[in-house]
């Protein structure tokens, strides 16, 4: 029988945006030219988040857009693609490009964010952003930043939910 349990609360999430926020000036002090852009659905208010706590500590700001990974996906023939919105208030052209998510898994949505970004120009260097690492990658790909690894099975769930979107903040992992 599945089990869930929790693994954190909104004070741990921000806690993990604070870390996450620390680790990204560190490595771009004067954010030159860098813009955020968060993945559907919870990583784009996770970006806004990230940005207004790099902006208060740094009293610069970064600019946030959001970006639509539905038709760039390979994996259409299993599942329906639900669009969500694209907002790309800024060039993407000799830009550093940090891509927010909540959840890093297989690295399939990362590698489909990869190929849509293409669409808004073509940065100088992306950086990835994951506020949960679960491991079990099936593409090369590893983020630059991560506010927690969480040890799981394939077949286990974590969701992330998100105040702006679920009504609360927390981490669940749903164990299979």
């Amino acid at each position: 029988m599945p089990s869930q349990s929790i693994v954190g609360d909104a004070s741990l999430i921000d806690q993990l945006l604070e870390s996450l926020a620390e680790a990204i000036l560190a490595k771009h002090p004067t954010l030159d030219k860098v813009a955020m852009v968060g993945l559907p659905k919870r990583g784009y208010p996770l970006a806004l988040r990230l940005s207004a706590l790099i902006q208060k500590k740094s009293g610069l700001s970064i600019p946030v857009g959001q970006m639509d990974v539905s038709f760039h996906r390979d994996d259409l023939d299993q599942h329906s693609p639900f669009p969500q919105l694209t907002h790309m208030p800024f060039d993407a052209t000799q830009r550093m490009i940090l891509l927010v998510d909540d959840v890093l898994f297989t690295g399939r949505t990362t590698r489909a964010a990869l190929n849509a970004l293409n669409d808004f120009g073509r940065p100088d260097q992306i950086e990835l952003v994951a506020l949960i690492d679960r491991g079990h990658r099936q593409m090369p790909i590893q983020p630059d930043y991560i506010g927690q690894t969480i040890s799981t099975a394939f077949t286990d769930r974590v969701l992330v939910h998100i105040q702006e979107i679920d009504g609360e903040d927390s981490i669940i992992h749903q164990k299979s």
